[in-house]
């Protein structure tokens, strides 16, 4: 045993620039460097990687870190590879076996990638599933207050008439009533983007299927939120007269389930907005697809949908320190221990656990694909 540790205390940590659509955060801050580096580890950044962020090379190489030129060597070269998002197609062949990747992964929702990390043979730890003992998803949560906060700010953009909207200003003014907004889910996302509608003036409707959530909501909002419970004539009721609807219902690790169907859209006014901030997760409404920040929105039956698959990567700064205090303290315990151990002794990080060597060891992946699932225990 002691031994083992010995193996583990100088891990190579791989950090590489994310390459997915206008995806500007980086996985790891200077100061999440000189916190490995003070740990025993090496770190690897690759060139430019927290450019996008607001962080230069200079302070990489300041915090400790050795600079590589390209994604290959940095693969090349690491144990851990931290990240934000999930691997994509070019980077499938640069995972080696039993190499510890720690990102975004969304396998549930995405069947290529999940297929390739378990052909790779690596260790895929989710930050999406790495669950607290009272159920709330510590990695996921700074994200989702992120995209929360800032599904109201693109709705209201959205709104406006020259970029297709029905022109209508969400606060309203004096002697004009105000937008109506709603919001599907009372989770961090919805919460967060019902505050901040308030905050802009709107009139909106938070909705739910937990009445003890419903409560709590009822209890801390301002005047001009409303609950109401969440369930099919209730939502027809509601998209009727809404000017923007927000998608922030999320089942942990499996597929978000449809509350809007196609036929619905005819109900609603014409230019209204759809902001799905489930996206990553397959999206709450049926005709969500993922767009990017390059061509973000699309219109079908006259409404506005708005289905951008990494909403934070817009404000790479605030997302990125707000991503990296959640992460960094979990991805030291994997680096010191090594994952095995780390998975051992900490319940969190072992929920992580995704795809091991071949193996799906997340029951909601197994079942979005029928693959066969192995319990996690078999493979520590």
């Amino acid at each position: 045993m002691h031994h083992f540790f010995k193996i583990n205390k100088n891990m190579i940590i791989g950090v590489p620039k994310e390459i997915k659509n206008n995806e500007n955060r980086v996985a790891v801050t200077p100061a999440g460097v000189s916190e490995f580096v003070r740990h025993g580890h090496k770190v690897y950044v690759q060139s430019t990687a927290g450019e996008g962020s607001g962080f230069s090379n200079e302070e990489y190489v300041e915090a400790g870190a050795q600079l590589l030129p390209t994604i290959e060597e940095v693969y090349a070269i690491a144990d851990m590879i931290v990240k934000v998002k999930e691997p994509i197609e070019s980077e499938y062949k640069l995972i080696k076996k039993d190499q510890l990747l720690f990102t975004y992964f969304h396998f549930a929702s995405h069947q290529p990638l999940t297929n390739a990390m378990i052909e790779s043979g690596a260790v895929c730890l989710a930050y999406e599933t790495v669950e607290k003992a009272d159920r709330s998803l510590p990695l996921l949560v700074p994200m989702s207050e992120v995209a929360g906060r800032m599904s109201i700010q693109e709705g209201a953009k959205y709104l406006e008439k020259p970029l297709g909207g029905r022109g209508i200003l969400l606060g309203g003014v004096p002697g004009v009533k105000p937008a109506d907004v709603v919001v599907l889910g009372g989770g961090i996302v919805g919460t967060q983007a019902a505050k901040m509608a308030a905050g802009l003036g709107s009139q909106v409707t938070i909705m739910d299927i937990s009445i003890p959530r419903l409560r709590q909501l009822d209890d801390i909002m301002p005047a001009n939120v409303q609950t109401l419970y969440s369930n099919g004539y209730n939502i027809r009721q509601a998209i009727k007269t809404a000017d923007l609807v927000i998608g922030g219902v999320l089942i942990p690790g499996a597929k978000a389930p449809h509350l809007i169907t196609k036929d619905m859209l005819k109900l609603m006014k014409k230019g209204a907005v759809l902001v799905d901030v489930a996206v990553d997760q397959g999206g709450c409404f049926e005709t969500t697809k993922a767009t990017t920040h390059a061509d973000p929105t699309y219109v079908i039956d006259g409404i506005i949908h708005y289905c951008v698959a990494n909403m934070p990567g817009a404000v790479p700064y605030t997302s990125t320190l707000a991503l990296t205090n959640a992460t960094l303290p979990y991805a030291v315990q994997l680096a010191n221990k090594g994952w095995k151990e780390a998975c051992k002794q900490n319940a969190e990080l072992l929920l992580g656990l995704n795809v091991v060597g071949g193996k799906v060891v997340y029951k909601g992946v197994s079942e979005a694909f029928n693959l066969p699932y192995t319990p996690v225990e078999q493979v520590l």
